[in-house]
């Protein structure tokens, strides 16, 4: 099933989370390691987390559209 646009493939490859996001999802990760994570800021790691696999899908059907097309 195709879920990327062909027009929008570049684009998804492209996409980066910002700088803040990614420096907050930095801080949950390093205290995730150090098992000091609240009940909240788990719940709020997951879903980063979830996020991420679903961003990673997205990206790599888009490299397979662009590399397809060439």
């Amino acid at each position: 099933m195709q879920i990327v646009l062909p027009e929008k493939a570049e684009e998804v490859v492209e996409f980066r989370a910002d700088p803040e996001l990614q420096a907050r999802i930095e801080e949950l990760a390093s205290k995730s390691t150090e098992g000091q994570l609240s009940q909240a800021e788990s719940a709020e790691y997951a879903g980063y987390v979830r996020a991420n696999k679903f961003v990673a899908i997205l990206q790599r059907q888009a490299r397979q559209l662009i590399d397809s097309q060439s």
